[in-house]
């Protein structure tokens, strides 16, 4: 590595001084001589920045620097900066004048950074040395006294006072030296004659050549030199000046013509022709780049320049003539090398935080830095710039020391890398300019809480179904990542009918796979809902809900029943008369069916015996009709069986035996009474909810029939005028009528006291040709063709034992008067 080379690289430094907002800028110089031991004193760090030595731990002081070695230290306990390896300023500076070590102090707490520079200071540990043992001077006896030969350098790896001062030259008659100095590092000697030299008496002359420093105490070294006396050619060769200058740009290309040098020679033939070469001195080989004609003197450029490296080359060429005892003189070239702009600005990061959390504050600083251009002047001055970004900007914090912040909200979940590219460009013309990407990690926080795509989810679930079985996987997703989006599921918990609803069912808290824990039955239950609850694994946890509904759909597994008074385990019998037209109705099969939907959907349907023609059962409503009249041929006894079936997938079904008995008059019919076994439990809740709604309906009528009565007594006689006095009547048949000027009511009563008709019809409708409607448990009106006035109407038994359950609403015709021809039946079941 050459001078200029480690010149450069000692320049530049590793940390610069971070500008925060809380954060304060200082430079503390120290000085220290070279090869001190191990451990001696620098200086007080917490003394010069102020610092209470108490604090030093707690703000976790610390020095950094970009050197190989850890030169120094600190003693966090009295704050002193003290020596940790050797130092050897030559071998970190070399040529280098001021050689100074820069270290940066870094506190927390508040954050701040100082610049240390140690300055290291020169001691005379190095002897000025020659590159070779000896050097031989070829002198003609005939040479002039004063003539001048120039004498070998020495090199003193020191600087200052250290280095080479003066050259000494054992005591003799002939020659003295004579010591030239050509700035602080260039002293040269010159070897001069004091007296004419005679080879016959002295043909070699030895001496010594001492190089002495400047130091305390002198350092020395020596080199012989050997004179060989020659006779003859008493001519020596002169330039026309003692001094070239040439100057040169660092890009020019190889073989660039340099300056062509002038010597002449008085002597004539062999003893006046002049060859040119160049003399090596110390460590400079002036033939590596450069290249001179040994005839015409022309300097010619060899090898490739770099300003940066080297700006000037000080080239000292000979001229030597041919004579049979050679003569020769020297001069000196100086050859200077001019900038340009062919070094791109440098950009070097130092990342101090990576990644960056995405809820960090704006002035945040996540890296450092530095822009360096090794040319000189305009050529090396370089401005930076950042590429668009809202969320990082530049400061300048120190020369051509920058740190990148935060100046915007993050959002790893929107960006989770961010490119940012820095650009340097100099001044220099034309201008260079480097770029230097500087990506920067966004770690997550959890800062989203787990979200289901659904605000609520249905299941449908069989009943039946088998228990521990999968009936959905609920999934939640979190844009977080890591720890932050891994998440478990968790029931909370709810009842159903007091029932917690962690017994219906359970979650896998990993999958979100929910577990049946029970079959269901809907003729129980037919919904229930829970909610889900998403939770992640970060700090704090963050959660999502999502509702649960669980619809139980339902399966063909109950058969229908059939409704008093026919049972299915019990033979019934119902009797018509003889003259029965067709389309008589001989009896109303009920049934009803646990399930839902089509799996309680009912049709009912004569089974056996098989090719009957005499009766037919409505599908629907369950009503046996005759199909036509009684022959003499046809049984006096018809047992039928019905058969009511679902609609489910199979279908289910029940059956009902019936004995359809023919009279021959209808005073024959008697009306049986049918006996139900009570249960032991009394009253079930529906014929406790049936007697409860039967009071208050009641209570209600007879208090609205108490304020009308009330209302009607209050009235003036005009009022009265309006309405005519209600009429009541009786008839020959035994039922009576209720009319007024606008409504009639007639009530009908047949001649079987246990039974009774209550018949509500206005005045004006006609006495045949009416529909009959029945009113079947509240479901829908259905209308059939009324029978013919002379036919009686069947009135179905009433037990004072019989539990009351249901009642169904009949209108038809009840007797021949024509006042009474549409009628009510209330038929108590």
């Amino acid at each position: 590595m050459g001078l200029c080379e480690r010149r450069k690289t000692l320049g530049i430094l590793c940390l610069v001084v971070l500008c925060l907002f809380d954060c304060s800028t200082a430079q503390i110089s120290y000085s220290i001589s070279e090869e001190m031991n191990k451990g001696t004193f620098v200086g007080n760090l917490a003394k010069d920045l102020n610092i209470n030595v108490q604090e030093l731990d707690s703000r976790g002081l610390r020095i950094t620097s970009d050197l190989s070695k850890s030169y120094f230290d600190v003693n966090y306990k009295t704050g002193a900066l003290f020596v940790n390896d050797r130092i050897d300023r030559e071998e970190l500076c070399s040529n280098i004048a001021k050689c100074s070590l820069n270290i940066e102090t870094i506190l927390n707490n508040p954050l701040s950074l100082h610049r240390v520079e140690v300055n290291i200071v020169d001691i005379n540990d190095n002897a000025p040395s020659f590159l070779e043992k000896k050097h031989t001077f070829n002198i003609t006896e005939s040479a002039y006294v004063g003539e001048r030969y120039l004498l070998p350098v020495a090199y003193d790896a020191d600087i200052g006072l250290n280095t080479v001062k003066t050259y000494k030259l054992t005591p003799n008659e002939y020659f003295s030296v004579d010591v030239q100095s050509g700035g602080e590092q260039s002293v040269s000697g010159e070897l001069v004659l004091q007296k004419t030299l005679d080879r016959e008496k002295q043909a070699v002359i030895q001496l010594t050549l001492t190089a002495v420093d400047g130091g305390k105490p002198p350092r020395s070294g020596t080199m012989l030199v050997i004179v060989n006396v020659i006779d003859v050619n008493d001519n020596t060769p002169s330039f026309n000046k003692p001094l070239y200058k040439v100057r040169v740009p660092e890009n020019a290309p190889l073989g660039t013509k340099l300056i062509k040098l002038n010597a002449t020679d008085l002597d004539e033939g062999v003893n006046g022709e002049i060859v040119f070469s160049f003399i090596g001195r110390g460590n400079s080989v002036p033939s590596d780049m450069f290249v001179i004609d040994s005839v015409t003197g022309e300097i010619t450029l060899k090898g490739g320049l770099d300003y940066e490296e080297n700006n000037a080359f000080e080239i000292r060429v000979q001229a030597t003539d041919q004579g049979h005892s050679p003569r020769s003189t020297h001069c000196k070239v100086l050859v200077e090398v001019t900038d340009v702009n062919d070094n791109a600005p440098q950009i070097s990061v130092t990342s101090l935080l990576n990644p960056v959390k995405e809820d960090c504050a704006i002035g945040t600083v996540v890296a450092l830095i530095t822009v360096t251009d090794k040319d000189g002047g305009k050529n090396g001055i370089a401005k930076i710039d950042i590429s668009d970004s809202v969320q990082f900007k530049l400061k300048s914090s120190y020369k051509n020391y920058y740190s990148l912040l935060v100046n915007g909200p993050l959002d790893r979940e929107s960006i989770s890398q961010y490119d940012v590219i820095i650009t340097a460009i100099d001044e220099g013309i034309p201008p260079l300019s480097s770029t230097s990407v500087i990506s920067v990690q966004i770690s997550d926080v959890n800062d989203n809480a787990p979200r289901f795509t659904e605000p609520a989810i249905d299941i449908y679930v069989k009943e039946n179904s088998q228990v521990g079985a999968v009936i959905y996987t609920v999934s939640a997703f979190d844009p977080d990542v890591g720890d932050n989006a891994k998440i478990y599921y968790s029931v909370i918990d709810s009842s159903f009918k007091s029932t917690p609803v962690t017994k219906f069912v359970s979650i896998n808290s990993d999958s979100g796979e929910i577990h049946s824990l029970q079959s269901f039955n809907y003729e129980d239950m037919k919904t229930f809902d829970f909610k889900v609850q998403a939770t992640d694994s970060g700090v704090p946890p963050l959660s999502g809900n999502v509702t649960v509904n669980v619809f139980i759909l339902d399966e063909n597994d109950n058969r229908p029943e059939t409704l008093p008074p026919y049972e299915h385990s019990s033979i019934n019998t119902e009797t018509i008369p003889y003259s029965a037209e067709a389309g008589y109705f001989v009896a109303k099969i009920r049934a009803v069916d646990a399930d839902a939907g089509y799996n309680a959907l009912l049709s009912y349907h004569i089974s056996e015996p098989k090719g009957n023609s005499l009766f037919r059962i409505g599908s629907g409503n369950g009503e046996i009709r005759t199909k036509r009249r009684m022959s003499d041929n046809d049984l006096k006894t018809h047992p039928l069986i019905i058969l009511v079936c679902d609609n489910g997938e199979p279908s289910l079904s029940t059956t009902v035996s019936i004995d359809v008995v023919v009279v021959e008059n209808k005073d024959d019919i008697q009306t049986p009474f049918r006996h139900v076994p009570t249960t032991e439990e009394g009253f079930s809740d529906l014929n406790l909810y049936l007697l409860i709604a039967i009071v208050s309906v009641s209570v209600i009528f007879l208090l609205s029939l108490i304020s009308l009565m009330a209302v009607k007594c209050r009235r003036t006689d005009s009022s009265f005028s309006r309405y005519s006095a209600p009429v009541i009547t009786t008839h020959p048949d035994g039922s009576w009528s209720y009319s007024k000027s606008t409504q009639q009511y007639d009530v009908c009563f047949s001649s079987d006291t246990l039974k009774s008709d209550v018949v509500v019809f206005p005045a004006p409708f006609p006495p045949t040709d009416a529909e009959l409607i029945s009113i079947n448990e509240g479901d829908t009106f259905t209308r059939t063709q009324t029978l013919p006035n002379k036919e009686k109407v069947r009135h179905s038994s009433f037990s004072p034992q019989t539990t009351v359950r249901k009642y169904q609403e009949n209108v038809y015709f009840s007797c021949d008067n024509p006042f009474c021809p549409l009628q009510i039946g209330l038929h108590y079941i």
